[in-house]
């Protein structure tokens, strides 16, 4: 059901490196590149994540409230990639751990202060 989500930065070039980092060890790239924004996916045909200047013109800011779920293809993998993601600059929002029988998530935010999560249902 979900096509892409778009995320808002103030700085799209320092943003767009850090997310090339974040991402990388799930395997997606930039697959769309605007003057006002990055895409990054493993294809076109599959949901993917953007980053992109307010249209508005005003300064973006972080949604309260509004978060992004990245899935994974296990535990392990949560686990890894909440490391990496700390490695990289985010900021612990809750370390990986099952919430509730049978989901496994970690939650981190960006630099931008953006609130995301991994997760593995099963």
């Amino acid at each position: 059901m979900i096509g892409y989500i778009t995320l808002g930065t103030n700085d799209l070039p320092k943003s767009g490196e850090y997310f090339d980092k974040l991402f990388a060890p799930l395997g997606a790239k930039r697959i769309l590149e605007l003057p006002h924004g990055i895409f990054w996916g493993t294809s076109t045909t599959s949901p993917f994540i953007g980053l992109m200047k307010a249209a508005n013109g005003q300064p973006a800011t972080v949604g309260n409230g509004t978060m992004v779920a990245l899935a994974a293809k296990d535990r392990a993998q949560v686990d890894e990639f909440y490391i990496h993601a700390k490695a990289t600059g985010c900021t612990c929002e809750g370390a990986p751990g099952e919430r509730m029988p049978g989901f496994y998530a970690a939650y981190f935010r960006t630099p931008d202060g953006h609130k995301m999560n991994i997760f593995k249902m099963g």
